[in-house]
């Protein structure tokens, strides 16, 4: 570019110089606007060992603002593949949030053997390297035939991967809980959302039906579900934990905690700043919070075999899932509120002492749950018996013809009511992390451009001197 610019004859005439210094300027735009950023040469020829579809990482990513724009559905959610390969062994080096949880302290206790955890969101790839004979049957409760792939957004994949990435070799992106197994519910369509709480209802009960011990919700709405009520009461009469995400502000029309994650019963989790004890300036919080995790900076599984930057509450509820999934492996009897209270009286405080409507209890500490003397408790301590709908851990829906759930009427979940649109909205709670260095070679390119626009201005004011 800067060729072309000293490259400008004085015996062209004027309209010819305007002509050229804004196609050069408009050309340098564009290129920034569609071809994004522009890696640094040193990387553009990747080892022999490397792996395809995941972006250099050159440099941390925490110093740089959280993603502002939303990344709930449609468009903002839609991650294009980064065509950049890096070595194999960066996208292990890069998972700051094992170090953050002192997952290799606690996979000396436990590494999640035996426990089935349900990832109910828009599918599990699990074709993928990390997934490979992780991932159980499920089921697909959207699909009309036209879907391209067991994942077509690549969301669920990315939370199975946080969940139950393998450990087995150096390879690739590894799970808190690298040896539980995942139960796929597909309930997010290819927009990454539903418009009716019934179908998430409905992926909660299969699950429960199906072996799952522990149940991941990284999606939720605005308003309250009576069905989905039911199907949580369902589960947690059943004996299954439930971790759900409280939302991302970017997503949401207001700011209190996401249903189902305001569940009584359900453990609710915010997410933090990349290492640090800082709460993301995205993550929704309130008096509902139970628990925080890392949110951001977390590099993810996508759908084939590659990765991506990922962050939002989306990719905390997992990590906090896949502690649960660590003490029921070791605790194979313990029920399921006994494993809520370990994890919340183990949690290490990280906001104003106590619970508090920020960070909830604090940060999952996966290790004091699997080590520390916890006296045993009785019931869920976070079910509250009030619910919307329902009574929280009350009979299980379906389990007594007749004896029908409070409040739910005589089909408590809904099966053979007509399909309608409800004032709940299923949606993700994250999306992809722009916040790398990438970035910063886009806004090179573009001061490039600026400077070159300047250049060619001053060259003008020097030539009308003459």
């Amino acid at each position: 570019m800067a060729g072309n610019v000293t490259g400008v004859r004085h015996g062209r005439p004027a309209t010819a110089r305007r002509f050229t210094g804004r196609a050069l300027v408009g050309t340098a735009a564009l290129a920034v606007s569609l071809v994004g950023p522009v890696p640094p040469a040193a990387l553009a020829a990747p080892p022999p060992t490397a792996l395809p579809g995941f972006a250099p990482l050159a440099a941390p990513v925490s110093g740089f603002a959280p993603l502002a724009a939303p990344v709930s559905a449609g468009p903002s959610w839609r991650v294009s593949p980064v065509d950049t390969p890096a070595r194999a062994d960066q996208v292990r080096d890069e998972q700051w949030q094992l170090d953050e949880l002192r997952a290799s302290t606690a996979w000396r206790t436990s590494t999640g053997r035996g426990v089935v955890v349900a990832v109910i969101d828009s599918g599990v790839d699990g074709s993928h390297p990390d997934l490979a004979g992780q991932v159980l049957p499920g089921i697909d409760l959207v699909d009309d035939g036209d879907t391209d792939g067991p994942d077509p957004v690549g969301h669920g994949t990315t939370v199975a991967g946080l969940i139950a990435g393998r450990n087995d070799d150096r390879r690739g992106a590894v799970g808190l809980a690298p040896d539980a197994k995942i139960l796929p519910v597909r309930v997010l369509d290819d927009e990454n959302r539903y418009d009716d709480a019934l179908i998430v209802a409905r992926g909660v009960r299969w699950a429960v039906d199906n072996g799952a011990r522990v149940i991941n919700l990284s999606l939720g709405g605005s308003g309250d579900s009576p069905a989905l009520a039911a199907a949580l009461d369902y589960a947690f009469a059943r004996d299954v934990v439930v971790v759900a995400c409280t939302g991302n502000v970017a997503a949401s029309s207001d700011t209190n905690v996401w249903y189902p994650a305001r569940e009584p019963g359900v453990i609710a989790v915010a997410g933090l700043e990349r290492a640090s004890d800082n709460l993301w300036s995205g993550s929704i919080t309130g008096r509902a919070t139970v628990l925080t995790a890392p949110a951001t900076g977390l590099v993810g599984a996508r759908p084939g075999s590659g990765y991506w930057r990922v962050q939002g509450t989306s990719f905390a509820s997992p990590l906090v899932a896949a502690a649960a999934a660590l003490i029921r492996a070791r605790w194979p009897q313990m029920s399921a509120g006994e494993v809520v209270n370990r994890l919340i009286s183990t949690a290490r405080d990280i906001g104003p002492t106590g619970r508090d409507d920020r960070f909830g209890y604090g940060l999952v500490d996966p290790v004091a749950a699997l080590t520390a003397d916890v006296p045993p408790v009785g019931r869920n301590p976070l079910d509250d018996q009030s619910s919307p709908g329902v009574v929280g851990f009350g009979p299980a829906p379906g389990a007594e013809q007749d004896a029908p759930v409070a409040g739910a009427g005589g089909d408590p979940l809904g099966f053979t009511a007509p399909r309608q649109h409800t004032r709940w909205t299923a949606q993700p709670a994250g999306g992809r992390d722009d916040t790398d260095p990438h970035r910063l070679w886009a806004g090179g390119a573009l001061l490039a451009a600026l400077v070159a626009g300047a250049a060619l201005v001053a060259r003008r004011l020097r030539q009308r001197s003459r």
